[in-house]
């Protein structure tokens, strides 16, 4: 009979949840060892086609390929183990061979792999990393024949028990070197190792993107900068001209739209660059690294040549974001003054309405007065000929008298019409309102 507590109703997201942080397992390596790792850009919807491309790896050594939806895979292949891992914008491969080696880096896990396979694989080719882990006993002087004697980084980490040498240049195959002494650490160890070293060049190289973007930005934004300091001079001339003033809102808007257009091309980029630099920190931290006599430490290294394109990066988007908002504020200006000249514009347009309204009403009142003597007019002559007509008849009737009486009755009468006619308009008129 199952537990009670299994009959309780689970979030959806539980199970998912609960597995997230165990989707990205250290695969534990045994020292000596050889790692190649290949990390891609792979543009917005390139996703399926690295699966199904890594689907065929699997095919070829007789593997199941990663389950539909997963974005980590690791599996045997026999001379090698593979790590595959789908980030949101790279995929990573990582090939582990665990075996003796004369020469770390003159006979890399890649050489294993199918050539063809390897030369179609989907993306762009950003980060490509030999690692080799062997016990003490090689001399300092062959470790930096293996970095060309350039000059390298190197430090204890892991709390002593490794030490690590690379330059962070990339090499005649086209590839870096990170040469690992091993002192004592557990398979566990080295795998975490390793997976931190590979993600502090990964997520370095990620965050670079973004500083071509910055350098290429820092024209246009001078460009940008330049064009508003003369829109605003021009704006705080004396005087306020309707036209210019709407030729110059034109040229903002244009201005803002350029701008506007600048930071959707490089805001997330930017964005992404902060995220993978804090990565890096936080590999670096992970490491713990102490210094050794002569030689830059990894921090270090990060801290004078990461840093500073960082800083440019976020710089260039400080500056980016300031143009925005100082381009609004400068159109929000030039707006409210051309809406104050069309307020001007609009009161004297109705102080000439309101004047042609009452000049309407005075000849309309004009008219009403000369309609109604002409109606008047016309009602007493239609009066006097009916008198004319009934004393031709026989009766008895002083034309003169009677037709003179008509008048006022006519008018009286003419008048209260008007007003009815006109109390009834006021009052449809109210209606439609």
């Amino acid at each position: 009979m199952p537990p009670p507590h299994n009959t309780l109703p689970d979030h959806p997201l539980r199970r998912r949840l609960a597995h997230e942080v165990h989707t990205r397992p250290f695969a534990r390596i045994t020292t000596p060892g050889q790692i190649s790792v290949l990390g891609f850009h792979i543009e917005e919807g390139g996703a399926a086609d690295e699966r199904a491309h890594f689907a065929k790896l699997c095919a070829h050594y007789n593997r199941p390929p990663p389950p539909e939806g997963e974005k980590y895979y690791t599996d045997d292949f026999g001379a090698f183990r593979v790590k595959w891992e789908r980030h949101t914008e790279f995929g990573v491969y990582v090939f582990i061979r665990e075996a003796p080696f004369d020469q770390p880096f003159a006979d890399p896990v890649l050489t294993l792999l199918p050539a063809d396979w390897l030369a179609h694989v989907p993306g762009h080719l950003l980060v490509g990393l030999h690692l080799a882990v062997e016990p003490p006993g090689r001399e300092e002087d062959s470790i930096a024949r293996l970095f060309d004697y350039n000059d390298m980084v190197s430090s204890r980490v892991t709390g002593g028990k490794a030490r690590v040498w690379t330059d962070f240049r990339l090499h005649r195959d086209g590839f870096g070197r990170m040469y690992v002494q091993d002192n004592g650490m557990t398979d566990g160890q080295v795998g975490r190792l390793i997976q931190r070293l590979r993600e502090i060049e990964t997520y370095r190289m990620m965050a670079l993107i973004a500083f071509p973007i910055a350098q290429a930005l820092v024209g246009d934004l001078k460009e940008v900068d330049a064009g508003l300091a003369e829109i605003t001079n021009r704006m705080a001339e004396a005087g306020s001209d309707p036209a210019r003033d709407a030729a110059l809102l034109g040229e903002l808007t244009d201005l803002a739209a350029h701008t506007e257009r600048l930071a959707a091309g490089s805001s997330y980029r930017f964005g992404a660059a902060r995220a993978y630099h804090g990565l890096v920190n936080e590999r670096l931290t992970e490491i713990r690294e102490e210094r050794m006599e002569g030689f830059q430490t990894m921090t270090e290294f990060m801290n004078r040549r990461l840093s500073p394109a960082m800083r440019t990066c976020t710089s260039v988007a400080d500056r980016l974001d300031r143009l925005s908002k100082r381009i609004s504020r400068a159109n929000n200006l030039l707006r409210t003054r051309v809406d104050l000249q069309l307020e001007k514009q609009n009161s004297a347009l109705l102080d000439s309405m309101n004047k042609r309204a009452r000049l309407q009403f005075r000849l309309q009142q004009t008219v009403e007065g000369l309609s109604l003597a002409a109606m008047t007019y016309y009602i007493v002559g239609l009066v006097n000929y009916s008198l004319k007509a009934a004393r031709a008849g026989g009766t008895e009737i002083d034309v003169a008298l009677f037709t003179g009486l008509s008048v006022p009755l006519v008018l009286g009468g003419l008048v209260l019409g008007l007003k009815r006619v006109k109390k009834k308009m006021r009052k449809q008129a109210g209606d439609l309102e």
